[in-house]
């Protein structure tokens, strides 16, 4: 028989105030404990086994937040939904008042249990999530982070638009933005793999100021401009969900009608761990799709740069970059006039007209013969980044390749989150 709940029981709770809605805790989570609205991301205390696998990839620590509540009467996923700020702690007078009135309650079933019966093999299932570092690479420069945010010093920052240019062809549904920020004197430093959050005017259906939104960025250490105080973002205008229903995207429609002059309110920097080697030789094997190319995008201009002036002893630059079409894909011509002995470029389309569907886990098992001996290198690091359900097949597309190579995934896999070589940040 299950043990019964404590009187008091310490809850898991997400801060509203700092959160930056980039779904990493509900895409790590791997009991689905974590849930998410239009405004908040929720715990469920009947489902977290507190792993807190959710806690060190959080960007800004949101996640890491508890509160004492009676075993009888925690918070409900409603009234988490409803916060617009963390509740005050309970009083031990408020706790006693609550557990005076409460009847004793069993603890809900074990999560091992619930798994185990629904997978009476015992063979535990294969999650792609597990595999993904939270640690940088060794080599990594040093990250800053929550410069500006709801609870620092100052809330935000504020960034000038100094070029919003589309990156996508004209004419065609995905309406994709190259935007560039400019800080002025304002300290803003980043780095390749980082993000920003940006908060757009305005309040939403309930009347509440809307929360900021997360954006990869896609310039190098030094800026879109070298030598200036600038960022670049790539900014897909969302007019519809993943499940194809209307809907127009807040943040990502205003970002792309903007122009030169406009300013806009800045928080973060964000990110500690999807950052790129520096040390010479290292290897980077970068997997992407759609807006998911901003990172990439940084990765191999800060690279190129390095190159131009012969401070590289180069390792190898892979990269499977998949879209709908030819057209839709972010950066095709600048990608396509970079020297093909500096980058390796493999383009995935699943959508082009009399052709076969192609992902980038396709092209992965095709190039095996060159990816196999990057896999043997200690030196290799591999980001994936894009949609949430390229995670799956890309993680089992190196497992397929690291087996055909000689290698046990079970190693391997270890070895890559161990050393912070194997970096996936999907939304």
């Amino acid at each position: 028989m299950n043990a019964p709940l404590p009187t008091v029981l310490k809850q898991h709770v997400i801060d509203p105030e700092i959160c930056i809605r980039c779904n990493t805790c509900e895409a790590t989570c791997p009991v689905s404990a974590i849930s998410h609205d239009s405004r908040n991301y929720v715990v469920d205390i009947n489902i977290c086994n507190w792993c807190n696998a959710c806690i060190s990839p959080c960007p800004t620590g949101s996640i890491d937040n508890y509160r004492s509540v009676a075993a009888a009467r925690p918070y409900t996923l409603d009234e988490q939904y409803s916060w617009d700020e963390l509740p005050a702690e309970l009083s031990r007078d408020q706790l006693n008042a609550l557990v005076g009135d409460a009847a004793v309650t069993e603890a809900p079933a074990e999560a091992p249990a619930a798994e185990a019966a629904a997978n009476p093999t015992g063979e535990a299932p294969f999650r792609a999530g597990d595999y993904g570092a939270t640690l940088p690479p060794w080599s990594a420069a040093h990250a800053y982070t929550n410069l500006y945010g709801p609870k620092g010093a100052q809330k935000f920052t504020t960034a000038t638009v100094v070029g919003n240019v589309r990156v996508t062809q004209v004419g065609t549904e995905y309406d994709t933005h190259h935007l560039m920020l400019d800080f002025g004197s304002m300290p803003f430093p980043v780095l390749e793999g980082q993000s920003i959050g940006i908060i757009p005017p305005g309040t939403d259906a309930a009347g509440k100021p809307h929360h900021a939104r997360q954006y990869s960025i896609a310039s190098p250490r030094n800026g879109e401009r070298p030598g200036y105080n600038n960022v670049s973002l790539t900014i897909k205008r969302v007019l519809e969900d993943h499940s194809g229903k209307p809907v127009r995207g807040v943040a990502s429609n205003y970002l792309c009608d903007l122009k030169v002059g406009d300013t806009v309110q800045v928080i973060g920097p964000f990110g500690t761990s999807f950052l790129m080697p520096n040390h010479p030789k290292s290897n980077i094997v970068m997997i992407c799709t759609g807006t998911g190319s901003a990172p990439m995008r940084a990765m191999t201009e800060w690279r190129r740069r390095l190159r131009a002036t012969g401070k590289f002893e180069g390792g190898k630059l892979m990269l499977f970059f998949g879209a709908r079409t030819q057209q839709e894909l972010p950066y095709f011509g600048p990608l396509m006039n970079l020297p093909k002995d500096f980058i390796d470029i493999n383009f995935a389309f699943s959508r082009t007209p009399g052709a076969p569907k192609r992902y980038v886990q396709d092209l992965m098992r095709e190039r095996a013969a060159d990816l196999g001996p990057l896999l043997k290198d200690a030196n290799t690091y591999v980001y994936v980044c894009g949609l949430k359900s390229m995670e799956e097949g890309v993680v089992l597309a190196l497992r397929d390749l690291a087996t055909q190579a000689g290698l046990t995934w079970e190693t391997l896999g270890a070895e890559l989150k161990a050393q912070g070589r194997l970096h996936l940040e999907t939304y």
